[in-house]
């Protein structure tokens, strides 16, 4: 396939290997922490623009809204772009959002513009997720897909956190400045040290868009939907549940953040393993410990102590992500670009579902922690998905083995 050649030779081309790597992986570190810095930050931004707590969920649903959105509609559009462009162009578009976001002058207009900030996320992710794996032999993909991740898990270990802080003792408004100033920062680093590539002609909105009507595709993105939406209903009110419910300290929000990121990190890498041993058997059995983990959430979290290592265990639902980019690379055919971007699409769109679940879960009256049992059915029902996906899969398969018997 064209994309993958491309992508080798995008890779193989570079003067400074290493350096490409580190611009690219700062982009996915700018838009990791611009995704979870404002789950450190509720309280302040609920304080400063006149709203409640929960409300603050709907920004952090538009910015996963805005990658559902912007990762087919970019990926269709810019299918014969050249890829450095292309990634300098997304993290132009992701600095606008951020500092756009601090000039808002009321919650209307931060949500729009926190969708504004989502668009690229998913196309950018994509890119790289191809780069990388077109790089390594077929059974190392899920590896070369974890490694593009780290700088989102380390994001979360490091710059949330410090963003966090940031956030607290100069206002949220400089946390958002500080992930804009990274993005820029990025456009520079990638136009110097990642090579030129040049544009592949044979690609198409209509070649990339047949993604979109594939079911095995679709099956996956279902998976990716639900089983990883569970992690973002826990950790989107995971300030909220352990100040209130379990008595912590507002001041440990930064550490709530590392300990997340630390099992981001180790679900990341666990979850690539899994997957190159045996992909079809990994995914479920990553989901069925993400429904337990999340599960014992609700009942950990009535105290510090267990709610922080059951914080932890939560983050390594990260392990779903490497599986679910390398399925859809087995199964996306010519459309490879629109099925990567795809898959962030779908971890974002499980950031919309998992945050206005446990919002309208907490709502409801509930305790705090009851988003873990969110968490728990939304893992449950991405395994049956999954389970069906393959049941018809191999139901399509009988037919054609009997023909060529």
């Amino acid at each position: 396939m064209s994309t993958s050649t491309d992508s080798s030779r995008h890779a193989g081309g570079a003067a400074h290997p290493r350096l490409a790597e580190l611009a690219l992986a700062l982009g996915g570190f700018g838009i990791g922490t611009g995704e979870f810095v404002i789950m450190g930050l509720m309280s302040r931004v609920a304080e400063d623009l006149q709203v409640s707590v929960p409300d603050v969920g709907y920004a952090i649903s538009s910015y996963a809204l805005g990658v559902v959105v912007g990762a087919p509609i970019i990926s269709a559009l810019a299918a014969r772009l050249p890829k450095r462009a292309l990634l300098i162009g997304l993290m132009l578009l992701f600095a606008i959002g951020n500092f756009a976001s601090i000039m808002a002058p009321h919650f209307g207009t931060f949500v729009g513009l926190r969708f504004i900030a989502g668009l690229p996320h998913g196309a950018y992710f994509g890119v790289a997720a191809l780069v990388a794996a077109a790089a390594v032999p077929v059974e190392q993909r899920a590896r070369a897909v974890a490694r593009v991740m780290t700088g989102l898990t380390v994001a979360i270990l490091i710059g949330a956190p410090l963003a966090t802080w940031t956030g607290n003792l100069l206002g949220w408004q400089a946390a958002f400045a500080g992930v804009g100033g990274i993005a820029l920062l990025t456009a520079l680093m990638v136009r110097l040290w990642v090579p030129y590539q040049s544009a592949d002609h044979q690609a198409s909105p209509k070649r990339e868009m047949t993604a979109m009507i594939k079911p095995r595709v679709l099956f996956t993105l279902g998976v990716a939907c639900f089983g990883c939406g569970g992690m973002f209903a826990v950790f989107s009110y995971v300030m909220p549940t352990l100040t209130q419910q379990a008595g912590m300290a507002e001041s440990l929000g930064p550490l709530v953040l590392a300990i997340f990121g630390m099992g981001t990190i180790l679900g990341n890498f666990a979850g690539a393993r899994i997957a190159d041993w045996n992909l079809l058997r990994g995914i479920p059995i990553i989901l069925l410990w993400v429904a337990c983990v999340q599960g014992g959430f609700y009942f950990a979290a009535n105290t510090v102590w267990t709610g922080l290592l059951f914080v932890a265990l939560v983050g390594t639902s990260m392990a779903v992500a490497p599986a679910m980019q390398t399925r859809l690379m087995d199964v996306a055919e010519d459309a490879q670009t629109m099925a990567a971007s795809l898959n962030h699409a779908a971890f974002n769109m499980a950031n919309a579902l998992g945050a206005w679940l446990a919002g309208v879960t907490i709502k409801m009256g509930l305790a705090w922690s009851s988003t873990g049992l969110v968490g728990t059915s939304l893992a449950l029902l991405g395994i049956a998905i999954f389970a069906t996906g393959r049941w018809m899969e191999k139901r399509e398969a009988r037919p054609h083995r009997s023909v060529s018997s």
